[in-house]
């Protein structure tokens, strides 16, 4: 996508009939049905973490039996319209043509071509609160639709809903759109709805740093805060080493007091593993449940699962309902004799929030934090690896150590403390000077799929 195709926001001028914000905030809470925001709540109160899917079909009615289906067959805590490429891109004329010609092509709803009065009758199908997920750089009309459809938490920042996803679309470009959607927010919550704004740290989820994803999600939400949104989900996703996954969830309420003003509610969201999956069913289904058991020991507020068709394309809904149900077991208090090495985790934590510290620090210590975003990922100091973006510099080189745990091999630009490089660089026995790139691009390659090869289905 290049910046040129980004489309002007084509506003909800069109139809006379679409909610104003009291309008949508009188409507979410006259339905009865808990809010986002209060599912969050009450799993952070209990410690146990709320459970959604990923879930998304070009067709409406297709959509309306995905839906149900779910919440009879799994009873996740809230449910998801995973929208598709032609509208995360502001394609709103492909996407009519596709849902009057062949909507099963697509890769999710297309909520703003079907509109947000369709939105309504899915979102009233089921007694959960719906989080749209998308990945535009630009969501402004998604958002406005998907509000007036009851919607009521929302995925995306201006650097993780860009650099991942698209080749060529500036950085200032996304982030002043997605200021717009903070500032749509933070009416709303003055019209007496409180949304919450999940922020995307999965990033490319190819062996991303846990502190690049951590620093990436504290960014984009001192830049929500700043437009006034109150609530704010901050997600990481499943690395694969038990400590460090669990270390870098409890790294975001202490992230969220270092930066964010008081009174802003943030809740940890673990989506599990993003990366490559293992084919075989029992396989992917014991990393369903690692996944699941690592959100309960980070203190996470919600757990986005997997399913074990994630090796083979979409999910169909019985694959999703059975990825629901092995990660609601992780949550069994018969479990609760399992433990994690908190020794370990907390020489980990300090050794993360130290880096995050250096690589968001300056940034939000900017007069113009925005502007400083685009400047630091001009410069390197901010990057992410494997990203599709001409917009990060891609320098950063991440492996595994020997527990599976994702360190740098190459910091690139980035301006980190040389005591963390050299602790990075111990963990994965690196020799001293610059590595070889060739035997570096292959145990890269070897740590890509790590998984399958954990399990034996890859035996390179």
């Amino acid at each position: 996508m290049s910046a040129a195709t980004v489309r002007s926001f084509p506003g909800p001028g069109a139809d006379s009939g679409f909610p104003t914000p009291a309008d949508s905030a009188r409507y979410a809470r006259d339905r009865g049905v808990l809010t986002a925001r209060d599912v969050l709540a009450r799993a952070a109160a209990s410690g146990v973490p709320a459970i959604q899917p990923r879930c998304g079909v070009g067709g409406h009615a297709e959509m309306l039996r995905l839906l149900r289906a779910l919440e009879i067959g799994a009873a996740p805590d809230i449910l998801t319209l995973t929208i598709d490429s032609y509208t995360r891109l502001n394609r709103f004329d492909q996407a009519l043509r596709a849902v009057n010609t062949d909507p099963a092509a697509l890769n999710g709803y297309p909520l703003v071509t079907h509109g947000w009065r369709r939105g309504r009758e899915l979102i009233e199908s089921v007694s959960v609160p719906v989080e749209i997920r998308h990945g535009s750089p630009d969501a402004r009309a998604l958002f406005e639709v998907s509000v007036a459809a009851g919607a009521t938490s929302f995925e995306g920042g201006g650097i993780s809903y860009n650099l991942p996803y698209c080749k060529d679309v500036p950085l200032a470009h996304s982030l002043a759109c997605w200021r717009e959607v903070d500032a749509r927010t933070a009416e709303l919550h003055r019209a007496g709805l409180t949304l919450d704004r999940e922020l995307f740290g999965t990033l490319t989820a190819v062996l991303v740093p846990p502190s690049i994803s951590l620093a990436v999600g504290i960014i984009e939400a001192c830049l929500a805060a700043a437009e006034g949104v109150v609530c704010l989900s901050l997600s990481y996703p499943q690395g694969g080493n038990l400590v460090q996954d669990v270390a870098a969830l409890r790294a975001i309420p202490l992230l969220a007091r270092r930066f964010l003003p008081a009174g802003v509610e943030v809740y940890p969201v673990l989506h599990e593993f993003m990366g490559v999956f293992p084919a075989q069913r029992a396989h992917a289904d014991q990393l369903i449940f690692y996944g699941a058991l690592t959100a309960r020991l980070g203190g996470a507020a919600k757990l986005v699962t997997k399913t074990h068709q994630e090796a083979l394309g979409i999910p169909d809904a019985p694959a999703n309902v059975d990825g629901l149900r092995l990660a609601a077991v992780a949550n069994s208090p018969l479990l609760d004799f399992v433990t994690v090495d908190e020794e370990a985790v907390d020489e980990e934590l300090a050794w993360l929030l130290a880096e995050v510290d250096a690589l968001a620090g300056p940034v939000l210590g900017a007069g113009d934090p925005a502007r400083a975003v685009v400047a630091a990922f001009a410069d390197g100091t901010l990057d992410v690896p494997f990203s599709a973006s001409k917009h990060a510099r891609g320098d950063v080189l991440p492996c595994r150590d020997a527990s599976g745990a994702i360190r740098y091999a190459a910091v690139g630009g980035l301006p980190l403390p040389p005591a963390t490089v050299r602790r990075n660089r111990q963990r994965l026995r690196l020799p001293d000077g610059e590595p070889d790139m060739a035997t570096l691009v292959d145990r890269i390659s070897r740590d890509i799929a790590h998984f399958p090869r954990l399990f034996g289905e890859d035996s390179r």
